[in-house]
Parts: structure tokens; sequence; C-alpha cells
């Protein structure tokens, strides 16, 4: 099938699937409640809940980079500590 050279495993298959799950689940969310209330939070800037879901997703990616290079536990810690970062993105971003 061409990838073959690709890490797939379950964990891998989940966060994709996960993705997926938040971006269609803030469509849905955008088409039922439209405009998000753009506020200004810690850091100074506008945002719509778009906006905080996108620094949420990066944040998680870095989040999970550095645990991977730095720490030596399981990386569910990691996945652990990235939702209550984005937690917290959401209420003070």
């Amino acid at each position: 099938m061409g990838l073959e050279w690709m890490a797939w495993t379950w964990q891998t298959a989940t966060f994709f699937i996960m993705i997926a799950v938040f971006l269609i689940g803030m469509s849905i969310w955008e088409m039922a409640r439209p405009g998000g209330d753009p506020r200004t939070g810690v850091l100074g800037l506008d945002t719509t809940r778009g906006d905080r879901l996108f620094i949420s997703l990066l944040t998680s990616a870095y989040i999970h980079l550095a645990w991977l290079g730095l720490a030596t536990g399981p990386l569910w810690i990691a996945t652990i500590i990235s939702v209550v970062v984005a937690i917290a993105i959401f209420k003070w971003v």
C-alpha cells in the first residue's frame, strides 16, 4: 500500500482521529453558534475558539515532542499535560 515506512500504531491512529474529531466538532459548533465571540486573553491577542483550538493543537504537539526528547516516562503523561494546557488555553487565552 506504500505506507509501510510509517509507524502506524493504534496510538498514532488515535492521535489523528482525535484531531479530526476536534475539527469536525468545532465546525459543528461554529454552524450552531456562529462567531465564537472573539476575546482578548492573557497573550493580548484577540482570539476566537478556532484560534484557541489551533493554539491548543500546536502546544500539544510541542509538549509531546519535548516529552519524547527530554523525559523518560510514558507518553500518556504528556497527553494529560496537553489536555490540562488545552483547557487553560480555552479558558484564559
